[in-house]
């Protein structure tokens, strides 16, 4: 037998981890449709995947199913443009890396406020509410406190304390 080249191998490697992710996320789907059946629920907590947590976004952070509250990067919710109440799947990996995916983006609207700066943190006015924006969100637009902006907030905001930064106007 010929010698496979590395690079192959290390492909194929690849690619059996996407497809192992990949059937993962689709028994915990599963899972999320027809219930807690425990053959389903033993093949989510595959040891090769490492730990998998669904939970909400907050604004900030992932309040997840366990109860615990998990740093969200900002980075990846700014570029994500993810709304509070948004549902997100974390992998913990085995060396400790955490990988976060939106599963269920929650229904939004679009509004349009002027960018404030109170006491350090960064809000949206829109009318008489006003929602937090991340920081990443305002530098990577780099908007400024007075300009108008567009957020993207739940459908039903009446409870939401964040908005996602959409654009700068």
């Amino acid at each position: 037998m010929s010698e496979v080249p590395e690079k192959q191998i290390k492909r194929l490697r690849g690619l059996i981890q996407e497809a192992e992710t990949s059937l993962a996320a689709a028994k915990e789907l599963l899972v999320s449709l027809v219930g807690d059946d425990p053959v389903v629920t033993a093949a989510v907590k595959d040891e090769s995947l490492g730990k998998v947590i669904e939970g909400v976004f907050d604004g900030q952070n992932m309040v997840g199913s366990d109860g615990k509250i998990y740093p969200v990067p900002a980075n990846y919710a700014s570029k994500s443009k993810l709304v509070q109440g948004d549902i997100l799947k974390l992998t913990i990996a085995d060396d400790g890396a955490f990988m976060y995916k939106q599963i269920g983006p929650i229904p939004r609207k679009q509004l349009v406020g002027v960018l404030d700066l109170k006491e350090g943190h960064y809000f949206v006015t829109v009318g008489t509410r006003a929602f937090r924006v991340l920081l990443a969100s305002v530098t990577y637009f780099k908007a400024k406190p007075g300009d108008q902006v567009s957020v993207n907030v739940p459908e039903d905001d009446s409870t939401a304390e964040w908005a996602a930064l959409e654009a700068a106007l």
